[in-house]
């Protein structure tokens, strides 16, 4: 199974306009302030992580008013009279299939329900995910030989508790010195995997349909949630999204689809059980999310040039949305240059910092490389389209800029589309994956790291800037000159 989480770093409590908000004030420099590895496990749930970030939040994201006005689905009434005609509709499945109520079933009994293990069982699952999956980063002191002996002496003498089996895969997991890499009670793993950021109450799951395509299952359903009370079944498959197919769409663009300002609508088209009925169900939104983005139009060089701000708290599935609605507001107000702050940007959703990154490269500009164990996990990210802007860009950064903020400043630096100022960033560039072992706890265990288009490794060093402080306009645009000139020799 794999799992979008929705891990961030923490959001002020405080409340914020779901449009990016236009900040009266430019704050100075000074101020700084999951996976292929399912073979391993058929019943494991895997999830992307950014390990250095909050397991804390459980949000969803409104979008702007300007999306608002241009799509029906997001107004306050309910959908027109035509689609509304569809609502609660039963298409029958072509498939010979059995009932329902035994496919539900079906589905529960192989994806949901943890199954009868033995404690030696338990701890030797967990030992096998480690085996087959783990990427030591920190001590390299790793090796099969050495994990395959503390197996053998763990399990020399009989574990007569769950509660024992469960301590010693935490001794077990600690021994490897990776921070990242956890223990995750029943309790734990059940509240993870019911993490909102779709603002209906669901949480999306990729399942391989065993042609090389996948399905969109529930996995997670938040009890008395909008989704919930409009009759979302858990391992419920996810057909269409105000009467948009989401075939070969990835858990993360169908999360953005659902989102919306609270108290507006969303059609959601379900198909229940493995083979059961499809319907039609209108939900409303109740969850309101804050922004990341906030911006404002500077005057430099005596009133002479236009500069864009932009400021990114963090990367939620709401950054890339509002980004783009920012930069084209500055865009009409006669911006040409650009200052993109990720200063203190913790990360938060990788995909959104990988779509953000797209925004501003060239189609087959290389954006990350993830690299792991598994020949599997060894992909290399690139962009699809055309870039948004061309304009020269400043992208600053601080220690406090870290996992997908890092990801976003090493792409474009690396491509020549921005010059970094400030200081060295954290150095968070690991990915992480959660298991579910078959007496419903898990396992968070690192499985790969990414790389900088410039193949460096992002974890421990963080990226050094080209500049402490703001450079003229002048020598940003020389330093991305020669940059591309390099590139193309």
């Amino acid at each position: 199974m794999r799992l979008l989480l929705p891990f961030s770093s923490p959001l002020s409590a405080t409340s914020s306009p779901a449009t990016p908000q236009f900040l009266p004030e430019l704050p100075p420099l000074s101020q700084f302030d999951y996976s292929a590895l399912s073979k391993i496990l058929k019943k494991s749930v895997i999830g992307t992580l950014t390990g250095a970030l909050s397991l804390t939040l459980v949000f969803s994201s409104p979008i702007s008013s300007v999306a608002a006005a241009n799509d029906p689905y997001l107004s306050l009434t309910p959908p027109s009279s035509s689609f509304e005609s569809s609502l609660n509709h039963f298409d029958s499945s072509p498939e010979d299939c059995p009932n329902e109520e035994e496919a539900d079933t079906e589905i529960q009994d192989d994806d949901f329900k943890p199954q009868l293990v033995t404690n030696e069982g338990i701890v030797e699952e967990a030992w096998e995910i480690v085996n087959g999956a783990f990427l030591d980063t920190r001590s390299h002191s790793w090796t099969p030989e050495t994990w395959q002996k503390q197996k053998d002496d763990i399990l020399a003498s009989p574990i007569k508790s769950r509660s024992k089996a469960h301590e010693v895969i935490k001794k077990m997991l600690a021994s490897l010195g990776d921070q990242y890499t956890r223990f995750l009670s029943p309790d734990e793993f059940s509240r993870m995997s019911k993490y909102d950021i779709t603002g209906i109450g669901i949480n999306l799951r990729e399942v391989s349909d065993g042609g090389g395509n996948a399905k969109l299952k529930v996995l997670g359903l938040v009890l008395d949630s909008p989704a919930d009370i409009a009759g979302v079944k858990q391992g419920d498959e996810i057909l269409a999204v105000n009467g948009m197919d989401v075939s070969g769409k990835s858990s993360f663009e169908v999360s953005s689809l659902l989102q919306g300002p609270s108290k507006t609508f969303v059609v959601l088209k379900v198909k229940h059980g493995k083979c059961g009925t499809v319907k039609s169900l209108k939900i409303q939104r109740q969850v309101n999310a804050l922004t990341p983005v906030s911006y404002r139009l500077e005057k430099v060089d005596n009133g002479t040039v236009s500069v864009g701000y932009i400021r990114l708290k963090e990367f939620n599935a709401l950054a890339r949305k509002d980004l783009v609605i920012a930069m084209k507001r500055l865009q009409d107000k006669g911006a040409s240059y650009f200052v993109m702050d990720l200063r203190d940007n913790l990360g938060g959703l990788v995909q959104a910092g990988i779509e953000t990154a797209k925004l501003f490269l060239d189609e087959g500009d290389t954006v990350i490389y993830t690299a792991g164990r598994d020949p599997e996990a060894q992909k290399t990210v690139v962009s699809d389209k055309k870039p948004l802007i061309t304009a020269p860009l400043i992208v600053m950064v601080n220690s406090r800029t870290a996992s997908a903020s890092e990801i976003v400043a090493s792409a474009l630096h690396d491509n020549c589309k921005a010059v970094l100022v400030g200081e060295r960033t954290y150095g968070k560039g690991l990915i992480q994956s959660v298991y579910e072992l078959r007496d419903g706890s898990g396992v968070v265990v690192t499985i790969g790291k990414y790389v900088t288009p410039n193949h460096m490794d992002i974890n421990g060093g963080g990226i050094e800037p080209d500049f402490r402080n703001l450079p003229a306009w002048d020598e940003v645009k020389e330093r991305l000159s020669k940059c591309n000139i390099l590139q193309r020799s």
